[in-house]
């Protein structure tokens, strides 16, 4: 049992990711898109021609709250939707030259707040952190409640 003194694992957790998605939405504030936005078009410039569905995914968010966040981007000409070639009721979402240029500038100012984590670790530590990191990501993810 946890006593009121000591933290637990998933608080910190929460506490740090609550902290880094504020400072990149100062950091993004100036681009005029937010925190999801920024992974939509993160994604894209990684990866082109994805459905809302695999952005979703790759973005953590509802496919609901992608919908959203794509016609935002598109309103404002930083994405375009295609019609696949093949299946015709899927969209394909590829980010325009205005999108590919946000996305370039606002990344340089995200890698100074990622490279801001990354001095918080001695050399080799950050690969083992991380490693760590997905072994508790595995052990939630097999979780189950006991009926």
């Amino acid at each position: 049992m946890v006593t009121s003194e000591q933290e637990r694992v998933g608080q910190r957790i929460k506490r740090l990711e609550q902290e880094l998605t504020a400072a990149k939405h100062a950091a993004l504030r100036p681009f005029k898109i937010n925190v999801p936005q920024y992974g939509v078009l993160f994604e894209l410039s990684r990866q082109s021609g994805l459905s809302g569905a695999a952005l979703a995914r790759r973005c953590m968010v509802t496919p609901q709250t992608m919908s959203s966040v794509l016609s935002t981007l598109e309103g404002r000409g930083l994405v375009e939707r295609t019609p696949h070639p093949i299946h015709l009721q899927i969209l394909e979402v590829r980010l325009t030259p205005a999108g590919k240029t946000l996305i370039r500038e606002a990344d340089v100012v995200i890698e100074e707040i990622e490279k801001l984590l990354d001095g918080c670790f001695a050399p080799g530590e950050a690969q083992s952190f991380l490693e760590q990191l997905e072994r508790c990501e595995k052990a939630v993810t097999a979780w189950s409640p006991k009926r």
